[in-house]
């Protein structure tokens, strides 16, 4: 299991995910801002990944307030979180995080600002251990699920990279190895950063899991080929009704499978699902700087000038979707009835 992001001593770091396959590289994050910037910039991503970094880069901003009023920290750390909150728009953990965050703090009003400070480390450190408990609690609840010999097809990096550790698409994948299962792996390259070709290859690789990458405009020929016997994805937010969103191109990788009547899973915590947010039409979607698409690093691929439209993620409805794998155990339709019972056994959020 590749390590995200971790404490090391009063500084936070992260595996820097736009070095890789070709270069291990650790950013180091020495205040608030820093986090903000590597989730805005890629060096972390993936939904609960910045959750957790969320919740790290609320510590660390903590532990720069110099104040022994809670008036004061209070303020200043509010500033602090409602920052963060910016940091990407589509994912509903980095809210969920920040929530978090804020609550302890609130909660802990009577107590002196040093054990405030104190308790948001810990209680950030917490929530990625419980992501890693979490997705391994997905993987072994889907197994039911995968066939002893699969072809499973996924899009994007759902995998340790995208999580505190163990992953949830890969989770799924993991611990239908780890159970002996006859699994291959087809990985959508996922343009414009390539986390499949770039990170998912590359985590698989890891541990020994055959892995084939193929060009996003592949997957539908693979599938009349009887190539591809399910897909499963991570997820960065899914509504109430069970639409959900996830990385660009997940769509119609969606629509496709529907039409080769193959297995479409959709393996999140329960944390990424937004239960104020009705449907897909009002999860908002991140627009991406166009030069993302144009360039490669600092190579021009198109004639300068030209247009180019970058979502970084698409809705999927809950219509394409077979199920949803969670740490409670496997969604299935009508979702919003089942999303509502299953959102009962979180804590507060």
């Amino acid at each position: 299991m590749i390590p995200t992001i971790k404490w090391d001593g009063d500084l936070v770091k992260m595996l820097d995910q736009r070095r890789l396959p070709s270069k291990v590289q650790w950013y180091t994050c020495r205040g608030y801002k820093d986090v903000i910037d590597a989730i805005s910039k890629m060096v972390i991503r993936g939904a609960p990944a910045i959750g957790v970094a969320a919740a790290m880069g609320l510590a660390l901003g903590a532990s720069s307030i110099r104040t022994s009023s809670f008036a004061a920290f209070r303020n200043r750390f509010f500033h602090m979180a409602e920052r963060m909150r910016l940091a990407r728009p589509t994912a509903v953990n980095l809210q969920w995080a920040v929530a978090r965050m804020m609550r302890l703090m609130e909660n802990m009003a009577a107590r002196s600002v040093g054990e405030i400070r104190d308790a948001l480390k810990e209680e950030s450190n917490k929530i990625l251990l419980e992501d890693i408990d979490i997705n391994r609690q997905i993987g072994i609840a889907s197994l039911g699920l995968i066939p002893d010999k699969a072809t499973i097809l996924t899009h994007c990096n759902a995998g340790s990279l995208a999580t505190a550790g163990y992953g949830t698409a890969l989770g799924v994948i993991r611990a239908a190895h780890e159970a002996g299962k006859n699994i291959q792996v087809i990985a959508d390259e996922t343009r414009p950063w390539l986390q499949g070709l770039r990170l998912t290859s590359f985590e698989l690789m890891q541990d020994h899991i055959p892995v084939t990458v193929i060009a996003d405009n592949a997957a539908g020929s693979l599938m009349r080929q009887k190539r591809i016997d399910l897909v499963v994805t991570g997820a960065d937010r899914i509504a109430a009704n069970g639409d959900v969103a996830n990385k660009i191109g997940t769509y119609q990788v969606a629509v496709l499978a529907r039409a080769h009547k193959i297995p479409f899973y959709v393996a999140a915590p329960l944390s990424t699902i937004d239960p104020g947010t009705g449907s897909g039409d009002q999860i908002p979607v991140e627009q991406r700087p166009l030069e993302e698409i144009t360039r490669i690093g600092r190579l021009r691929l198109g004639p300068e000038g030209v247009l180019a439209l970058n979502p970084a993620f698409d809705i999927t409805p809950a219509k394409y979707i077979t199920a949803i794998i969670t740490e409670a155990g496997i969604l299935t339709p009508p979702f919003r009835t089942v999303i509502r019972d299953a959102m009962k056994t979180l804590p507060e959020r």
